[in-house]
Parts: structure tokens; sequence; C-alpha cells
């Protein structure tokens, strides 16, 4: 590890270091990386590592060694922060990381690191690797990770000679205001500064991470053309001129199925547009985009464990390190069988499972996603929260910690011809809501109108007028 002295006088400026050459150096990355910031406790050191070169990128392997370096050599207690997307450019947009040192929004954590006697600075982890941080560290530490916050933690003992992984997520959001995101950062290292008091009360030797899941900005790669025109434009709009035309001409989402083969010809497909889980820790839902692991031109899933035949069919989506899960599986379990009444054979997903370390959760779909065998099924949203067409298998069901939701869903189980789904028969029924909002509408007026009419009807006309050249009429009062 480089020391504190001569890697880092604060994050903010080796960031800003490193931040001008990335750009340039790594053109291609297309901000696929997040920053990961490492450093021990006060009094604790470890052997030195050589940090990358600038521009590098930190792979998978090249992160697991520096975290088994971590882990062999120092304490066994470790922290991880670990926010849903961060980029390099936080740093340099709200680090004060040129000279406004009265702006950063991380004073904790540049006190921590300045402290600290042993810190790494990463500038760019590929975000796949941020991803399986958890899961190496608890392979390393040989225990399960604790998921706390600040207050939970004052009334957690640890020991030095116990291992211990404690994970503080922290959120990250922008919106059209620029604060947003600031205000969310300098919460979230406010969170960071409560944690280490905890520990330095504690008085146990103790290793900090603090990365992310998923990059927050996409970086713009420079070519000398935009270099030369695109000066201003960078401060107006990311990417300038050229790069909002590239946007509006790509078309997301546009991209090829699962596909599931066995015999040599596909027999299961699947395609969304989003597909998303979430779990429920203490409160709070924590979400996590399965759609870039499952889909795109150059993604591979992995489908082990899948199979098909004549009746049955399975579809079982392989993970790693999905929301603190080593392994981590989404089954499609699917049969199809001849029904009298109707004369023909219907197909239906029976359930969705969740598989991870061990655990099945599942949830039961045969009641409302079924379609004709020869035809796929096609839903604008497939959830088991909102409108659910898919609900937990019973009351006692680990599913009920769980949500799962995807987004313009088209799956074909069966009579697979090709490469392409079949007819697809859409889950919206004839009767919509807008349909049924007009036909009350329409009943309420015919209603009303009705009403008028009967009241009309029952008008009776007299029997004598007045007469103004004859006597006038007299009714009588009394009869």
């Amino acid at each position: 590890m480089a020391s504190a002295g001569a890697h880092l006088g604060s994050i903010t400026a080796a960031v800003a270091a490193c931040v001008s050459v990335l750009v340039v150096l790594s053109g291609g990355a297309r901000g696929e990386q997040v920053p990961l910031v490492l450093w021990t406790s006060d009094g604790v050191s470890l052997p030195t590592q050589t940090p990358p070169a600038a521009g590098h990128i930190v792979g998978q392997q090249q992160l697991e060694s520096y975290l088994e370096t971590l882990v062999n050599t120092g304490p066994r207690n470790v922290v991880l922060f670990l926010q849903d997307k961060m980029s390099i450019e936080d740093f340099t947009m709200y680090g004060g990381a040129f000279g406004n040192k009265q702006d950063s929004v991380f004073p904790n954590l540049e006190a921590a690191l300045t402290s600290s006697s042993s810190s790494l600075v990463l500038p760019a982890v590929s975000w796949p690797a941020s991803n399986a941080v958890i899961g190496h560290l608890q392979e390393q530490l040989e225990t399960s990770p604790l998921y706390m916050d600040p207050e939970t933690l004052s009334q957690l003992r640890l020991n030095a000679s116990s291992p211990a992984l404690l994970v503080f997520r922290l959120p990250y959001g922008t919106g059209a205001d620029l604060m947003s995101a600031k205000e969310i950062l300098s919460g979230n290292d406010e969170v960071i500064g409560q944690v280490l008091s905890v520990m330095k009360t504690q008085s146990v030797p103790y290793a900090a991470i603090y990365t992310a899941l998923q990059p927050s900005r996409e970086a713009t790669p420079l070519s000398m053309e935009a270099g030369l025109g695109g000066g201003r434009s960078l401060l107006q709009a990311r990417g300038g001129y050229r790069d909002k035309q590239r946007r509006i001409k790509e078309r997301p989402g546009d991209y090829a199925p699962v596909e599931f083969e066995e015999g040599g010809s596909t027999c299961i497909l699947l395609w969304a547009k989003a597909l998303s889980v979430s779990i429920l820790r203490s409160g709070r839902w924590e979400d996590y985009d399965l759609t870039k692991l499952t889909f795109g031109e150059e993604v591979k899933p992995k489908l082990h464990g899948s199979s098909c035949n004549k009746t049955k069919a399975k579809l079982v989506l392989n993970y790693e390190n999905v929301l603190g899960h080593r392994s981590f599986k989404v089954i499609f379990a699917m049969s199809q069988r001849y029904y009298k009444v109707s004369a023909r054979r219907w197909f239906t997903l029976d359930t969705v499972e969740l598989q991870y370390d061990g655990t099945k959760a599942t949830f039961n779909g045969s009641r409302s996603i079924y379609a004709p065998s020869e035809f796929s099924y096609r839903c604008e949203s497939v959830t088991s929260f909102r409108w659910p067409l898919l609900v937990p298998h019973s009351s006692q069901d680990p599913a009920n910690q769980w949500k799962v939701s995807f987004e313009d869903f088209q799956i074909q189980g069966f009579n697979v011809s090709g490469s392409d789904f079949s007819y697809a028969s859409d889950c919206a029924g004839f009767f919509s809501p807008g349909i049924w909002m007009g036909l009350m509408t329409s009943l309420l007026m015919v209603l009303v109108l009705t009403y008028g009419l009967h009241m009309i009807m029952r008008l009776h006309t007299m029997d004598r007028f007045d007469d103004p050249k004859g006597p006038a009429i007299a009714v009588p009062q009394t009869e």
C-alpha cells in the first residue's frame, strides 16, 4: 500500500491529477469504471502495493490481488461503504479538487485518508469487478456480510481476532438540479464519519473500502475533432452536438433475445426491455438491474441448468454477486398441456424462482401468465407488486422479501421456429381501464337522459284554460 503522505494529501488531489489522463488514455472505456478507495485505521500498516499507472483500468483479477493482500496481511474487520453509483467526476466536481477545499463534500473521507498509515486509490475499476468486492471479501474472510447502519453499529461488539464484514449501503441520485447529487454525497460523507467514529471508540483495527456498484456518469471519449470544436459545448451539454445526435440515433433496448438451444435447435426465447430484482433489508428496498448482464451484443448469459422437452421447459439465468449473494439464479419454469374446453394446447409460466446461496424464493404465475402453445407470451409489465401477475408461493415463502419486475416482457418455451418469436398473445385484455371509463361515463349519461325523458313524459296538460273574455275559473278550496 502507498503511504498517505506519498500517495495522498487528499483523495481529490490525486483524482484530479488522474482524471485528465484517464479520459485521454481510456478513450474507448465509455464510463464503465468506478473509483475505489482503500485505507486502514490509524496504526495499522500494510505491505506497499504499487498503484496502477494513469489510464490503466483495474480488472477483476488485479482487484482480487489487492484485496487478497489486504485480507491476508491486514486486520480481520473490514468496513465496506458501497454506494449505488459513483464516478471519478463526482470527486472532481464536488471534492474541491481544483483548490476550492472549502467546497469539498468529502471532509471525513479526506481526514481518514490523511490519518491512515496505509491507503490506496484506484481511480478506474471496471464496475463488474467492483460488484464482486463483497463476494471476494466474503470468501477470503470466511464470513457473511452484515448490512448495517451507524445506529446498529454502536450496539455491535467487534473482536480483533474474529473476522467481520460490515457493509454500509449509500444512496446516489441525480436530478435536474446538480445540487441534489452534491447534497447526497455530503450526506454519505457524514455517514462515513459517523461509522469511523464508532469504530474508533471500539479500539479495533480495521480496513475500510469506499466504492460503488455502477458508474454514475458516462464518459465521453475525446477525439481530435471534438477537441478542436467542442470546448464550449462541454460546459453546456455533455458531449456537445455530435454526442447529442449520436444518442438520438441510438435505439435503446434494441438487442436479440436470450436463446437456449438443445439438440442443435432453439427451444426457449426470452426478451425484456428491463429486468430487475429488489430485496427488503433494514426496512429499505435495495434494487439491482439485471438487464445489462442478460441482454446485449457482447453479453453471453450463463444458461447451465436449463432444459426443454415437449411438455416442460426451464430457463435458468445464472449470475454472480447480486445484492451480496455470490450465486444468484432466476429460473423460469413453463409447462404445456391440452385443454378439452378450448380444444387446444396452452402453455403457462408456472413459476419464477430466485435461488441464492442455498435459498429459494418462488413466485407463482400460472393463473395470469399463459398463451396458446404455438404462440409467445408478451406483456408490458410483469411484476410481483404493482398489479401483480406473480405472487409469492405462500405467506412464509422468502419471496415475500423480494420484488421482481420485467418490463416489456416476452417469452416462448414451446414450438420455437428459428430465432424469432411466434405471434404474441398479449396480456392486455379487451376491457382496458380506458374502455371501462368510457363505458361507465356513457352509462351515466344514458341514465341522466332516461330520467329526464321520464320526467317530461309525466307532465300532464291542463284540461281547462282561463278565457279572458269569459268568467274567471273558480277553483274550490275545499271539497
